[in-house]
């Protein structure tokens, strides 16, 4: 196919500060790919290249540049990826894959699925972002009033006995029957002192906490995994592995209970679906999230997370979180994503 991809950057603005252990986001700097063919005059695919700053194995200082070497390079193949020299570019692979698929579709609804007909909507976690405890009790009011059964609170940033009086306190008014509860530590925690914090954490109820410790350390992630009496959730400790023998080797060694997967993080889509393979094959549950894209990425990911009929509550609700968006047929009713273009 003889085609072209216009790369257009976009600053997008968070509606408040988004904290996490890392640090606090104000504004996130994405890239569109829009493809487009002579052979055929007026469709258009669109995909979102979305690294995060100091996360993603290819956020890069000359980003830019590569971006577009790698889209000159799918031009010159006739619009053919070629994924063995992407594997270590997620975000770009994830942007790429996702063009081609709105461009050969022709429409936002990218699989034909009860979710993309508006049938159906997925069902997320209510996602509380890091703040003060007055903040943070705030907007978990705020999402159970919404009507979410599942709420995802990110941890490590205030004091840790703040933290548990928190979630106690969420417990002493919602049992695990009425909420799941799951917390994201973002490598917070220290291995001296991980394992006494899980068994804290355990005595409330919650489905699982993602990534206690830094990534890397697996010998010390492997021995939590098989000592925490709360089930762990790798998220980070993903990042770079993106060979099907690095993958099998990492989850082969540690054993965590779930992996999280972010396609512009861990693959794109074809790797975040050979994480998934390896993990079945281990006995190793799943769930996606997205990571920070626009409502571009966040309907690609939600298209294709459709297909894959995880009953559990994903994690794709995030495109709210910013005041410049792009406008897409997504919306949030109840703990549900719902996609509908009537």
């Amino acid at each position: 196919m003889n085609c072209k991809i216009d790369i257009e950057p976009r600053l997008l603005h968070f509606k408040q500060p988004a904290g996490t252990s890392r640090g606090v986001y104000l504004t996130r700097k994405i890239w569109y790919l829009h493809l487009s063919s002579p052979d055929y005059p007026g469709r258009e695919g669109v995909g979102e290249c979305a690294p995060l700053p100091q996360l993603s194995c290819d956020d890069l200082p000359d980003y830019e540049q590569i971006l577009r070497r790698v889209c000159d390079d799918f031009e010159q193949r006739g619009g053919i990826i070629d994924y063995d020299a992407l594997r270590d570019y997620p975000s770009m692979l994830f942007g790429l894959e996702t063009a081609l698929r709105h461009f050969e579709v022709g429409d936002t609804a990218l699989w034909d699925t009860p979710f993309s007909q508006g049938l159906a909507g997925i069902p997320i976690n209510g996602l509380i972002w890091m703040g003060t405890y007055e903040e943070m009790y705030a907007r978990i009011e705020e999402k159970i009033a919404a009507g979410f059964r599942c709420i995802k609170l990110k941890i490590g940033a205030i004091d840790f006995e703040k933290e548990l009086s928190l979630l106690r306190f969420i417990r002493s008014h919602f049992p695990k029957e009425k909420i799941e509860l799951r917390v994201d530590a973002n490598g917070a925690f220290s291995p001296d002192d991980a394992l006494r914090k899980l068994q804290l954490l355990s005595e409330l109820d919650l489905h699982s906490i993602e990534q206690p410790i830094r990534a890397g350390q697996w010998d010390a992630m492997a021995r939590l995994t098989a000592e925490s009496p709360l089930p762990i959730a790798l998220d980070e400790e993903l990042i770079g592995y993106n060979t099907l023998e690095g993958k099998r080797r990492l989850l082969e060694h540690i054993r965590p209970q779930y992996i999280i997967l972010k396609p512009s993080l861990h693959g794109g889509i074809r790797g975040a679906e050979e994480w998934i393979a390896q993990a079945e094959r281990l006995g190793i549950g799943w769930w996606i999230t997205s990571a920070l894209e626009s409502n571009i990425g966040l309907n690609a990911i939600a298209q294709w997370c459709a297909t894959l009929s995880n009953p559990m509550p994903q994690g794709l609700g995030t495109g709210a979180l910013f005041t410049d968006n792009t406008p897409m047929p997504l919306q949030i009713s109840g703990d549900c994503l719902w996609y509908n273009k009537r």
